[in-house]
Order: C-alpha cells, then structure tokens, then sequence
C-alpha cells in the first residue's frame, strides 16, 4: 500500500511520537600499523553507495621486501652507479647556461637564432608563433657554427645533438667537427690521433645523438661545426655540452654557485627497485607517522606504491582532511617523482626534529604520496638517462597511452544537460556518474587510470596536484574546452576564484616561478599570467585527470610542470628541491581553507553518509564522507551552506570564512522527514501508536469512500 507513507507524512507533522528512531551510518574501519613482521592483510573495497561511491576501506600494508615482478616483455632497470670521473651537462637544457652564452655564425631569423639551440626545446604550433624548435644558420656551408661559452675552464667530454623541432619541416645535421679556444680568436678541433675527427649526427630531427670525444678537451668555448646535413633540409640543430668546470684562479665565475639545500635527503634518480628502497627506508624511520601501500598495479605488473603520512597511519580521522600529491603520470617526466621521495623524507626527518610546521601538517592532514603512476614509462626513460630519453620515450604506458587523456570525459554531459537547463534538478552538478561505455571490458582505459579512480573513490580526497614536467606553469581546471571545435578557449569551473588562488599560492612561492627575469622554457610566456594559466586556455585536453578528480569527487586538483627540462641531470635535483621545497608545503596547508565540519542527524547525532553541502552562488556541490564529515574549499567571506539528504529535511546555515590558516567548523543536524520516519517504522516492525492508526483508519476510510461509485 504505497498510499500509506504520503497520507501520514501530513499526520505525523501534528503528532508528536516518543520513539527512538535509529538512522543509517557508515562505520570507518580502524587500522594501525605495529609490528614490523605483521603478515599483508586481503582488504576489499567497500559496497557502492547511492551516491556512485565506495565506502573508504584502506589498503593492505605493502611488504617492499617481496620479490620483483616477472615479465618477459619488461626488464627493470638496474641501478646506476656514479662514475665520479663522468662530467655533467653545462646545462643548455635546464637553463643554467644563459641565452648570453650562445653565439652562432648566423641566423636565418631570430625565432631560430643560437639561443634556440638547447636540446629538447619545442617550437609553437601556431602560423604566428615566434619561436622554432632549434638554431638554424642563415647559409648552406661548412663554415657554419654553434658555440657556446663555458664561463670557466672546463673539461669537454662530449656532445649532444638534435635535429630542428618543427611541424613544418624536417632539418638535421648529419656529421659535425668540434673545436675549442681560450678567446674564441684560436679554435682548436677535435682530433684522433693527427686526425679531424668528424662525428656522426643525427638521423631524425628528434633523437638526440651522444657522441664522446676521443680525449677530453680543457677550454672556455666550444663551437660545433656542421659538415654534412639532411639533403632536402639546412642547418638547425639543438644541442647539450658535456664537460667538467676546472678551477681557475682567474675567472670571478668559480664562486658564483646555487644555493645548495641544507637537507640531507637522497638526490639522486631511483628506478622501481630503488624507490622501493627508500620509501621503505622511510617507514623504518619514521613508523609511528608513515604506512606504505600499493593501489594497484601497472599494464607491466609494477606496484604502484603511496606513502601515507599521518599521526595515526592506515585511518581515517573524523574531521582531519586527506591530501594527496600525484607525479609520474608521464614516466618522462622525473622531477614529480623525485621530489615526492624527497618530501617523504623531509617530513620524516623534520617530524622528528620537532619542527612545528611539519608536526602540525603531519597531525591535522592525512597526507598520501605517489611517485610514479606510470612506472612503465618511467623505467623505459630511465634506461636511456636524462639527456638521451628524448623530449617523449617513457611518456606514454606500455600499452601507448596518454594517462592524462584517458579519465571518463564528465566535461561534455554536464555541459549538455547545462544548456538543456537540467542542471542540479535532473542532472547533478558534482558526483556526475561514469559513462557505461567507460568501465566496458574492451573499453580503452589503462590499469594504472583504473587504479587510481579506485584510489579516488576509496578516500575522500579533498586537494591535490599533479606534477608534470617541461614547463614552468600551474593549471587549473577546466582543462578541456567547452566550445569542442576549439584548441584553446577559457573555460573556467564554478569555483574558478578557488582554483587561480590554489594555482596562485604554488606559482608565487616557487623560487624559478617568481622570478620575473627567468627565461622562457619554449614558446609560451606564462610570466604574463602570474605563472598560471586555466587549463584549457592553453591547451584543450579531453579525459584529463584534473577534470575528472572535479565532477567524479569532492577534490579540488590542479596540475604543476616543475621546470623545462623533463629529465634533468642529478646535479639539477638539489636545486629542484630547493626550487620547490616552500611551495610544496604551502600548497598542503591550503586543504584547511574553508569550511569543514560533520552533518548529522538530529535525533541520533550520527553522521549522514552522502549528504550533499550546497553553498549559496555555487552551482557545484560536495558530498560528505562515510561518517558524514566534509570538507569545502572556499577564500574568504561569507557563505549560506545548505546541507540535505534523502529522507530529511534541508538546513541551511551562515559560514564565514577568515584568513586564517584554519577552516571554519560549519556542523550541520538534519531533522527526518514525516515520510521517512514512517517508513523505518514500517521497515522495523516497531507497532504504531494509538493516535496514529485511528487517523490512519479515518483517513482509509475517506479515500475508500472517494472511490467507491455514487
């Protein structure tokens, strides 16, 4: 009898029933790591809810001691070991040499002049851009030549060459002399024995070619002299000096240095079995605040480890905020990864050191960390090292795909049913489900996604960034354009003033980033825009995983490119550290602004699982978490925050939010519905009272009488 409910939702509003009524609420499992010898255990996610999300249920504790995957279609990497005679890069690439250090003979225009020479430097993609991708000489002869000055003495052991990057056309240098000089008066070239030596260059404009010379070479300046080049092309190369800076007493140059971070942290690239080891040196240090494990595994079989830092590792704390920070979605792209093992380290350390600011990060944030998300990728660059992986090897899965094109595209049904003006009454504005389609078998979508969607769905993520490289930029969402037939277009979130103020905080306190005299790493400068830049105003990217963290999830997530050179040289990772060290801290404690607190039922003080907070102006809405807390990201001011739930009346409530570095605690009690409390009555067999069965007779009776024949 469906009538029933509808009928006595009006009775009940005028009869006041004492009974206890028992709401629904999710229970978080507890987990703590002890022991060191304690066995992994089997934990399986948690049973859907209305909302399309999944009970947080944490992970296994991971053993990085068992053994390495086997597959025969990958080998792992083996760990380099330092040779101390081997010379660095001068640093053409990262910058570190200077666009004053680069001469050429000539120059067929200034968007191909010698300070675009730099490996692995990208030309625009547009009929109007400025720049190409290399140095290109004005004449077709061998008297043609790229120099760079070292600034000091310096020990020349090799060369690295690339041909011009162009959509347009294809240009590459075939062979080449090298020569020295003191002056740049007195040129000295390279020779074996009583012989030039000519080397052989490229073959293709993209794959950077190593060629050491026979014996080293001691020098201020070296110049490479092309001597052969593509037939249906001219001279352009991009290149990369190795060499050794010598002591001379002569030259101011030998004090001039980087500062150099005073943390002793591990500066070095780790491949997977080196990763392992250090994150589970980490956890041995530090296993009151540390738990390492893995959510999932790559097409490969690799795991795909996280660090979890938090006072009570392996739970999640009523009220306390989860962060997470993402690098490796492009294996290519190193500094992410090394700068998350390096983090993990610094928080250990520092929390044990006492030094306030980590000991409260660490006590009022649970905080999750994961290296390497294509882990595939990055052991394929890896094996070919930092000046030879190529602006692109190890970019992709092994499968070939772009992990940050291939997430649920949530952009184009919202913004359907937003121009059929079904948007929050027929369609939701947040939570948006995943397409069918998506999640099919044969559906094209990578483990390593699928993992991390998992991940997602499992804890209630409140910020994040991903780290991506070969740019100096912070974006934010949207990131795919809402005009489709369009490259690049602004197309800003409900919450753009949130997301350019999350991009603003990384941006500005970047020590490269805030720099107004930096170089451009490209074509684009981003300079103009404060070093952010809204996702799909650069460049559209449909699947992104920004996009996706925003209407799949409460998670507001932006995306970070470190620095220019994807893959820079060991003795760029202090600086990279020291670049990004203030910035990484300052963007977590940005997860406490705003507002946060718990919705509860009123009669029962449980939490409400699935409630939906609403703020007044904002057409996107968040959920709370399993035991009814939520966390919203707001700047300051005043705000209506309205939370409902299915079976209870709406509340709404005055937030205001400070400049403090603390979020205003907005709680929130939801009273049931006449309706709903009749039907758990029903549900649980408990007798109705006296006064509410005679009206339900009345009332039966009257609708009896309505409809019998007159």
């Amino acid at each position: 009898m469906h009538w029933v409910p509808e009928i006595l939702a009006g009775v009940l509003a005028v009869v006041c029933i004492t009974i206890g009524y028992g709401a629904p609420s999710g229970t978080t499992v507890r987990m703590v790591t002890t022991a060191k010898s304690q066995n992994q255990r089997n934990i399986t996610m948690g049973a859907p809810r209305a909302n399309g999300t999944v009970q947080p249920t944490p992970y296994g504790d991971e053993n990085l001691e068992e053994p390495l995957p086997k597959d025969r279609r990958m080998r792992l990497s083996e760990e380099k070991i330092p040779d101390k005679e081997a010379c660095p890069p001068l640093g053409l690439e990262s910058l570190r040499v200077s666009d004053y250090q680069l001469r050429a003979s000539s120059t067929k225009r200034y968007g191909l002049g010698a300070h675009r020479g730099r490996l692995n430097i990208q030309s625009g993609i547009y009929d109007d851009d400025i720049f190409d991708g290399g140095w290109c000489a004005d004449e077709k002869n061998t008297q043609q030549w790229f120099e760079v000055d070292a600034r000091r003495l310096t020990r020349f052991t090799g060369v690295i060459t690339q041909g011009k990057n162009s959509i347009w056309t294809d240009d590459w240098v075939t062979s080449y002399k090298v020569q020295v000089s003191n002056d740049t008066h007195t040129w000295k070239t390279c020779k074996n024995g009583t012989e030039e030596v000519i080397f052989k260059g490229n073959k293709d404009p993209e794959t950077p070619v190593l060629n050491h010379l026979p014996t080293p070479m001691v020098g201020r300046y070296i110049r490479i002299n092309p001597q052969t080049w593509f037939e249906n092309g001219t001279i352009c190369l991009r290149a990369e000096i190795i060499g050794c800076p010598l002591p001379d007493p002569n030259t101011v140059f030998m004090w001039e240095h980087e500062p150099q971070p005073t943390d002793k942290l591990d500066f070095k690239h780790h491949n997977y079995k080196e990763m392992r080891k250090l994150m589970k040196a980490v956890n041995d240090e530090c296993p009151e605040i540390t738990r390492v494990y893995s959510i999932g595994k790559s097409y490969l079989g690799l795991k795909m480890y996280v660090m979890e830092i938090s006072d009570k590792p392996g739970q999640h704390e009523l009220g306390e905020p989860e962060f997470r920070y993402v690098a490796g979605m492009h294996g290519n792209e190193v500094v992410g990864r090394e700068l998350m093992l390096n983090l993990m380290q610094y928080l250990c350390k520092e929390y044990k050191k006492g030094n306030p600011r980590v000991v409260r990060l660490v006590k009022e944030t649970r905080i999750h960390l994961l290296p390497s998300m294509n882990p595939d990728g990055y052991e394929q660059a890896y094996k070919l090292g930092s000046e030879l992986s190529g602006w692109a090897i190890g970019r992709w899965t092994f499968q070939g795909l772009d992990l940050n094109h291939n997430f649920a595209d949530l952009n184009t049904p919202l913004w359907e049913a937003e121009d059929n003006e079904d948007v929050p009454h027929k369609f939701p504005n947040h939570y948006i489900p995943i397409p069918e389609n998506y999640n099919f078998p044969n559906a094209t979508v990578a483990p390593e996604t699928r993992a991390v969607i998992d991940w997602m769905k499992k804890i209630p993520f409140v910020l994040s960034a991903n780290m991506h490289g070969g740019e100096m930029v912070v974006t934010y969402p949207f990131d795919m354009t809402r005009s489709y037939w369009m490259a690049k277009e602004l197309t800003p979130t409900a919450d753009d003033s949130m997301f350019r103020w999350l991009a603003i905080v990384y941006a500005t306190s970047h020590r490269v980033m805030a720099d107004d005299n930096r170089r451009i790493c490209h074509t684009e400068n981003f300079m103009r825009h404060g070093n952010i830049i809204n996702g799909a105003d650069w460049h559209t990217v449909a699947g992104s995983m920004n996009d996706f963290s925003y209407l799949h999830t409460n998670c507001f997530e932006v995306t970070i490119e470190l620095s220019c050179d994807k893959f820079p040289h060991e003795v760029e990772l202090p600086s990279e550290w020291q670049n990004n060290k203030e910035s990484l801290l300052l963007f977590m404690e940005q997860v406490h602004r705003g507002i946060k607190g718990v919705v509860r039922d009123k009669d029962t003080e449980k939490g409400i699982s699935g409630a939906i907070i609403a703020v007044n102006e904002l057409n996107h809405d968040i959920r709370t978490a399993v035991d009814g807390d939520y966390w919203r990201l707001l700047n300051p001011g005043e705000y209506e925050v309205t939370a409902k739930a299915e079976g209870y009346h709406p509340s709404t409530k005055s937030c205001r939010v400070t400049y403090e570095n603390h979020a205003t605690i907005c709680d929130l009690y939801l009273t049931k519905t006449a309706k709903q409390r009749l039907r758990e009555m029903l549900a649980s067999g408990k007798k109705l009272p006296k006064e509410l069965m005679l009206r339900l007779r009345q009332l039966r009776s009257r609708k009896f009488k309505s409809m019998s024949p007159k």
